[in-house]
């Protein structure tokens, strides 16, 4: 074999690899959120496949004629890429959430083996470029830089060229066949394929088709860089429509009224907003998190005249609210693309009235929007008297909640935790809010607003309770926020 074509070898399946890596992420997302946890377990699942891979390809090589096996490696690494996809499905099947034991198992069930067969291609290549010990050192280590190089730039195209432009599953059925079509053709150029050969071709394109076709079937109508999102409609004319993204229900909208807010904890945060200043009063609110957009509508249809400015991290859960969910954007309803970390920044100190959060990466809010760090811009934003609300799902014990809100109460001189009598005392889980201000929370009028709906939720901000509820948890910072562990995902 000419060494330029062992070289795209190794370079093209390195690069195969490292692009299934990146997206099984995407693809487990809907089933498993987009968590540390779900990258850590890809990450190590995908590396016991190397491993195993180029240990197994190795012995294969001192073994069985090499020039028999690269072609057979291609075409089986393009099948097994082509089955990612319904063992995706599979997995989901089996009901296993979101725990360490669930992610390596749809981790495993889609992606080991892919992994696996095509790091074998590696060493095959290298037992067929050598000829005599004197060449080992370079030869192995030329090899290490291609696949090296051949994973980096599968990584960049994928991250920041494919998922742009095109939805996951083309992307990972196109690696398939093209594995496959590589495979017969090194197979016919080391002379090797034969009508077998073919018909391997034949069959693994018609079952890799099949499978994906009839065993998974599309589980989002809109797919991003970030999320999959769908839109169902809760009622008969359509006007009631239903935001998921990835596993989560994210906003219930009502076309014909904006001022209703479907969720317990959209009215939780409407009470917050209905608090802030008298009634029908325009304020200056900061939205991190769009989604459906809800929050700004409501506070638009019950305080006209108020400014809004919202971070969407996802351009496109703009698109979809746009033309789903009638969204739209003015001079005082603006819209920021970007990370909300990075656009707090640049908000003019003294500015709101109020600002909301609610942002998601999975069930968690993103790591990086819970630190003191972050929340010291939150204050400086803030105007004398402004309120930081900030939507959080948590279960028993609650420890997120609690070490978000001791987080809230170690930069704000007031916090308190907001929502139903069992998620204050502990028992129950779910949605809660929490609230942050460097004067004394309104929680009077709160409760107040809150009673002309659910009545029986209760605000917890004296110092005594918030120190019940935050007792023994940490503070999360830049350097330490393990939100995704102390997370309560389940009941």
């Amino acid at each position: 074999m000419r060494p330029l074509l062992g070289g795209l070898i190794v370079f093209g399946t390195s690069a195969a690899v490292l692009a299934l890596e990146i997206l099984a992420v995407r693809l487990l997302a809907p089933h498993l959120g987009i968590t540390i946890e779900v990258t850590t377990g890809v990450i190590g699942t995908v590396l016991a496949g190397i491993a195993l891979g180029t240990w197994i390809g190795g012995r294969l090589a001192d073994r069985v004629d090499p020039r028999r096996l690269l072609g057979p490696i291609l075409i089986l690494g393009g099948v097994l890429a082509l089955a990612v996809i319904p063992m995706v499905t599979l997995a989901s099947r089996t009901g296993v959430g979101a725990s360490p034991q669930g992610i390596l198992i749809y981790a495993g069930a889609a992606f080991f083996l892919p992994a696996a067969v095509l790091s074998a291609a590696s060493p095959t290549v290298v037992k067929l470029q050598l000829h005599h010990l004197g060449q080992t050192g370079a030869i192995v280590g030329s090899y290490s830089a291609i696949g090296t190089t051949g994973a980096i730039v599968g990584s960049f195209l994928t991250g920041f060229v494919l998922v742009a432009a095109l939805p996951t599953r083309p992307i990972v059925i196109g690696i398939g066949v093209a594995l496959i079509f590589a495979g017969t053709l090194i197979a016919w150029q080391l002379g090797r394929a034969r009508a077998r050969e073919i018909v391997v071709l034949a069959v693994a394109l018609a079952l890799g088709g099949i499978a994906w076709s009839v065993v998974s079937p599309e589980s989002c109508q809109r797919e991003s860089a970030y999320f999959c999102i769908s839109v169902e409609t809760a009622s008969d004319d359509g006007s009631e429509r239903v935001l998921i993204m990835d596993t989560l229900r994210h906003a219930y909208v009502d076309l014909d009224d904006p001022t209703r807010l479907e969720f317990r904890y959209t009215r939780l945060l409407g009470d917050i907003a209905d608090a802030v200043a008298p009634p029908g009063e325009p304020i200056a609110a900061l939205h991190l998190g769009g989604g459906g957009f809800t929050l700004p509508r409501y506070i638009e249809a019950t305080r006209p005249g108020s400014e809004h400015r919202i971070h969407e991290l996802d351009p496109v859960v703009l698109e979809v609210a746009r033309e789903e969910l009638g969204f739209e954007t003015s001079e005082t309803m603006e819209v920021v693309i970007g990370d909300g970390r990075l656009g707090i920044a640049q908000e003019p100190s003294d500015r709101y009235d109020l600002v909301i959060g609610d942002a998601f990466g999975g069930p968690a809010v993103p790591w990086h929007l819970t630190t003191a760090e972050f929340l010291s811009h939150i204050k400086r934003t803030l105007r004398p008297g402004g309120i930081y609300a900030a939507n959080i799902i948590d279960y028993p014990p609650l420890e997120l909640a609690r070490a978000q809100l001791a987080t809230f109460a170690e930069v704000f001189e007031h916090a308190g935790v907001y929502g139903p009598a069992s998620r204050i005392d502990g028992t129950g889980g779910g949605n809660v809010i929490l609230l942050a201000s460097d004067e004394p929370i309104p929680e009077d009028a709160i409760l107040r607003a809150n009673r002309a709906h659910d009545g029986g939720d209760q605000l917890a901000a004296d110092a005594a309770a918030v120190a019940d509820y935050t007792a023994g948890s940490p503070i999360l910072r830049d350097d330490y926020a393990p939100t995704d562990q102390l997370l309560t995902r389940f009941p």
